[in-house]
């Protein structure tokens, strides 16, 4: 089994990348990516973890790219970086995103605190240690204040695109991006592109536009989407000469409805996908 798509508590997720790892092994995965948001810092742990466990590691990154109407994200998958000495360009590109990613978050709580709710960054910075923050992080902290019942409540009620405490992070341009993951050995791949939230004519007419930039591939299959949706993603993917990756999204409890190692319809991920980064 494989999984091209997880996060560790170096960006977003509740594991250390050495916990990961430990919890891979244990369902018997063979071959694993860390994807972390805008960071590497995971890699280095996460390597020599699955190394003493016989795991195969794909060094990988996620980068959020400027695009409306939905989300667009990017992976960065089979990176061939050093890891006791880092690419000085990515690193510094992703570290710009990190920042992006923290003014936001301060931001968005400042908002809450203008509005009367009583919400404290230092407290939320508290919680989840020196690790990437993001708004999953923001919607638990909301339930623990009492504000919320639930995290999904949070987002339909004041983080989702739309409502008033969403503030758009700043994001790369997807040609930047691709560049920087291509000058990093790796290959780039649209990441579960179900939310995108476009029309099936609108990915016919991108797919293949972001395929002159560079793109190699998309993640046809993800947990949150439907079955029919990763087949037909699949089935375009391969119509466009792009390769098809697969993976969990995998966060650990702070996002319980993605499984380590399984895909859409609760799915293992066989190693056929392991065509994804063959070079």
């Amino acid at each position: 089994m494989i999984d091209f798509h997880t996060h560790s508590s170096a960006s977003d997720g509740t594991y250390s990348p050495a916990e990961l790892m430990g919890k891979a092994h244990e369902l018997g995965i063979a071959t694993i990516a860390l994807t972390d948001h805008d960071c590497i810092d995971g890699l280095a742990e996460a390597a020599r973890t699955a190394a003493g466990l016989g795991l195969r590691f794909i060094q990988g990154v996620e980068i959020e790219i400027a695009f409306g109407p939905g989300e667009f994200h990017l992976l960065g998958l089979d990176l061939r970086i050093d890891l006791n000495k880092p690419d000085a360009v990515l690193v510094s590109a992703l570290a710009e995103l990190a920042q992006a990613r923290e003014n936001r978050n301060r931001e968005m709580v400042e908002r809450f605190i203008q509005q009367g709710y009583p919400l404290d960054y230092a407290e939320l910075r508290a919680m989840y240690g020196s690790g990437s923050l993001g708004r999953p992080h923001i919607a638990e902290y909301l339930v623990k204040k009492g504000i919320v019942r639930n995290k999904q409540l949070a987002f339909d009620q004041f983080l989702a695109k739309g409502k008033p405490f969403f503030i758009q992070k700043d994001c790369f341009p997807l040609d930047r991006a691709i560049e920087l993951i291509h000058k990093a050995g790796g290959l780039a791949f649209v990441a579960h592109p179900m939310s995108l939230f476009v029309s099936w004519t609108r990915m016919r007419e991108l797919l293949p536009a972001w395929k002159e930039l560079g793109l190699d591939g998309v993640e046809a299959w993800h947990p949150l989407a439907r079955i029919v949706d990763c087949e037909r993603l699949q089935k375009l993917a391969g119509e466009l000469a792009l390769r098809v990756s697969a993976g969990s999204d995998y966060h650990g409890p702070i996002r319980p409805d993605r499984q380590l190692g399984r895909t859409a319809g609760k799915r293992w991920m066989e190693d056929h996908f392991l065509s994804a980064i063959e070079r």
